[in-house]
Order: C-alpha cells, then sequence, then structure tokens
C-alpha cells in the first residue's frame, strides 16, 4: 500500500491526508509519506506539504460535518462514554487552543476525535476550517522542509524512533512545554477578563 501511494506523489499523499483526519487510524503515515516525498525532491517541499494540508481538511470537515449530524450520544455509543466525555471536557475548557495543538503537534493525539467533538459542539465551521488548515500547513511543511534538507535521515528516524530516543525526548518535553505554557497563558487571559462581583452595602 505505501508503494502505491508513494507512486501516485502528491494525490496518494491527498488521499491518506483523508483517511487520516477520520476515525481511521493511519499511524502518522501522512508524515511518514509526506516525509519520504519531500526527501526525494521530485518536487518542492511545499508541493507535497499542500497535497498534505488539502487532504486532512478535507478529511477534517467530512468528520465535522458526520459527527454534527450523528450527535453526542451516538458518539458515546460507538467509541466508549468514558472516553468521549473525556476528549469534550478538554475541549469545552480550552477550544480552539486544544484543537490547534491537536492539529499540530506530531504525536498520536486522538486529533479525529477533536475534529467529531468539534462538529457536536457546533464549534464556527469557519474557525475550525482556518484553524485545521493553519495547524497542519505548519505540521506538514515543517516535516517536507526537514525532509528535504535531510533526506534519507530524517526519514529514518521517522521510521525508527527507538534509535533516536535522545532526539525525541527533548522535542516531546518542548512540544509539552510549550503545550502548557500556551494553555497557562489563556486560561490566565480568561481568568483577568471575567466580571467580578463586588460585595458590600448598598
Amino acid at each position: 500500500m505505501q508503494r502505491v501511494l508513494q507512486h501516485l506523489g502528491g494525490f496518494g499523499l491527498l488521499l491518506l491526508a483523508i483517511v487520516d483526519s477520520s476515525p481511521i487510524p493511519t499511524f502518522g503515515g501522512p508524515d511518514i509519506l509526506t516525509a519520504i516525498l519531500a526527501a526525494r525532491r521530485r518536487e518542492p517541499w511545499y508541493y507535497y506539504a499542500g497535497f498534505a494540508t488539502v487532504g486532512s481538511v478535507i478529511g477534517a470537515y467530512l468528520t465535522f460535518r458526520m459527527a454534527h449530524k450523528a450527535g453526542l450520544e451516538y458518539l458515546k455509543r460507538k467509541f466508549g462514554q468514558r472516553r468521549v466525555s473525556k476528549v469534550q471536557q478538554y475541549f469545552e475548557r480550552w477550544g480552539t487552543t486544544a484543537l490547534a495543538v491537536s492539529t499540530v503537534v506530531p504525536l498520536p493525539f486522538p486529533t479525529s476525535a477533536f475534529f467529531a467533538i468539534a462538529g457536536t459542539l457546533d464549534y464556527p465551521l469557519r474557525t475550525f476550517i482556518l484553524v485545521v488548515a493553519l495547524g497542519r500547513a505548519l505540521r506538514y511543511g515543517t516535516i517536507a522542509v526537514i525532509a528535504s534538507h535531510y533526506g534519507r535521515r530524517f526519514i529514518a528516524g521517522l521510521r525508527h524512533p527507538e534509535r533516536h530516543h535522545g532526539w525525541l525526548l527533548a522535542i516531546a518535553v518542548a512540544v509539552v512545554v510549550a503545550t502548557t505554557a500556551a494553555l497557562f497563558l489563556k486560561d490566565r487571559s480568561r481568568s483577568s477578563h471575567s466580571p467580578t462581583v463586588k460585595t458590600g452595602a448598598t
């Protein structure tokens, strides 16, 4: 299957990215395929990043619309009430930040679950498309640029992460710190803008 998608080039990447944004797991397939194609340098890096981004946005939109029609109760029956409730609570608390982080960070985040929850909670569609497009463009653009520069060495790192545990640990720590800081600042900003209740005799 991977060889077929590689042969299809950008179109194969587009199809894989659509599937990746659905509940069907691809285990980082678009990331790896973007890196492989960009490393070959048959086309500019942004060519493959663009196809991956467009495919991901299409898949996210389809998941959003399907979840919107199915409703939250269907998701709970399909994927389990506990799992869906956790994602729902996280999304309701952090909103756009949670959606943005799930689209950017190339870790096993349940991104399609965030897409589905956004649909069931009537999240603004235009904002949804914009956040997903920018997040995915940043993610796949970064992967394509690095793969185009480092070639097979970067692909080997994606395929065999155990050989590069030091770098992966450093990246993971940096992502966690950056994400925690962003969420903390947003929560603090929300608290500072919330109205205060004044007490006293009238």
